[in-house]
């Protein structure tokens, strides 16, 4: 059994599907970006599999354990959790807000280690006494990745982690979650930078209208057929000049 494993999840809500007997399985050790349109159950499916909804049919088992019999304080330090939808209005410093990070764990003297650490990942160390709520939005991003990352857990389920953020700090963060992932942590994205999901996962999965179309390395996964068909937009993938992976761009409406 993987690490963290979803079996036929389906998620109904008012006589909605917006997951369908969908089952995805992800190691310790790998990256996999969950890509496709919006409404296509992406977000759904993160929260399902971190314990914050519970599916109307299916199981989720983390550690060869039903999730939903897992106590939160115990899930908490096996699971980190970033929602697309972030608290903005909080009245604590940026260090403060990372080191919300460490309340699932005993104090310990190498928590301000791990704080200072998770703001240096994330380039915060210059705004760690600023408060929160005076924060621009990329800032306020970084400020919940860092306190994902002080969490320490073996599993990190982040949607749109990159989104909203400069070049650079986009960047940071896709090489932060590779790192994350080589060291043995299994890693899901929610991403919509589809060029992203292919520079940086081992794994993509797309779903359409709540179920998987594909999942596979990001060479067979991202084809431009396949991709035009669920986004209902054309799509042109070629290889990347300097990658020879593939570079995903918007075709030509005919």
């Amino acid at each position: 059994m993987s690490y963290l494993e979803a079996s036929g999840v389906s998620y109904i809500v008012d006589g909605s599907t917006i997951l369908a007997e969908t089952s995805v399985a992800v190691e310790r050790g790998e990256l996999v970006a969950v890509v496709g349109p919006n409404g296509a159950g992406k977000s759904t499916l993160l929260a399902i599999l971190a314990g914050v909804l519970r599916a109307t049919s299916g199981t989720v088992t983390m550690a060869d354990t039903d999730i939903v019999r897992t106590p939160p304080d115990v899930l908490a330090r096996h699971r980190a959790y970033l929602p697309a939808d972030l608290l903005k209005e909080i009245r604590f410093t940026v260090r403060e807000v990372v080191a919300m990070g460490r309340h699932p764990w005993s104090a310990s003297a190498d928590d301000g280690v791990r704080i200072t650490d998770a703001l240096h990942a994330m380039d915060l160390a210059g705004l760690a006494d600023h408060v929160f709520s005076t924060l621009s939005s990329g800032e306020a991003k970084r400020t919940h990745l860092a306190r994902v990352l002080a969490q320490e857990t073996q599993v990190l389920l982040l949607d749109e982690p990159a989104s909203g953020l400069d070049i650079g700090h986009a960047e940071r963060v896709l090489t932060t979650l590779r790192r994350l992932a080589a060291s043995g942590c299994a890693v899901v994205a929610v991403m919509h930078d589809l060029n992203a999901a292919a520079r940086a996962a081992d794994r993509v999965v797309v779903l359409g209208h709540g179920e998987i179309v594909a999942d596979g390395i990001p060479t067979d996964v991202l084809d431009a057929g396949l991709l035009s068909e669920v986004y209902e937009h054309p799509i042109r993938v070629t290889d990347h000049p300097l990658t020879r992976g593939p570079l995903i761009s918007p075709g030509e409406d005919v």
